[in-house]
């Protein structure tokens, strides 16, 4: 399939620049944390407060692994990769790119991440997170961008780039 799956921490940009990366292709944008919600009426932070984190990956990995388009940017939630079975279905229908920036960098641009519905376990901090997640995300990865000094602009030109060198 010709799908583009973004994967990142929260706050890496998968959002922004799978938009306009949807935009210069002329592909759909799907962004999977906002199918989550449709799809089970909830907020995310709501359904983690009710699910708990166990709870929301199980349904984030069903609501993933259903996704059935094509010629479309899909930008992932942050914890996508916690989900086996998602990630085998999204590395089969696309290029699975991961768009990688520093942990400080990471920390700049997220405030409160509890509002973000973000997936943090008991007493594990941002930097525990983005060192638990890092190593999942490069495993996943067919591509790997590094957006570390890249606006938007730049990394949709990188990752335009790096498709076009692939195929």
């Amino acid at each position: 399939m010709n799908n583009i799956i973004l994967i990142g921490m929260p706050g890496a940009g998968k959002s922004t620049v799978g938009v306009v990366l949807a935009k210069v292709l002329g592909y759909q944008f799907i962004d999977s944390d906002l199918l989550i919600q449709e799809q089970e009426q909830r907020l995310l932070k709501d359904i983690i407060e009710e699910e708990g984190i166990e709870g929301f990956i199980q349904i984030e990995n069903k609501v993933n692994s259903k996704i059935n388009v094509s010629h479309s940017i899909i930008a992932t939630g942050g914890s996508v990769i916690y989900g086996e079975e998602a990630m085998e279905h999204l590395r089969e229908i696309g290029t699975v790119i991961y768009i990688k920036l520093s942990y400080e960098t990471l920390e700049d641009r997220l405030g409160n991440i509890k509002q973000r519905g973000v997936v943090l376990k008991e007493g594990q901090n941002l930097l525990g997170l983005y060192n638990e997640r890092c190593p999942l995300y490069q495993k996943y990865a067919h591509v790997i961008v590094d957006a570390e000094n890249m606006d938007v602009e730049n990394a949709v030109e990188e990752i335009v780039r790096l498709i076009n060198t692939k195929q």
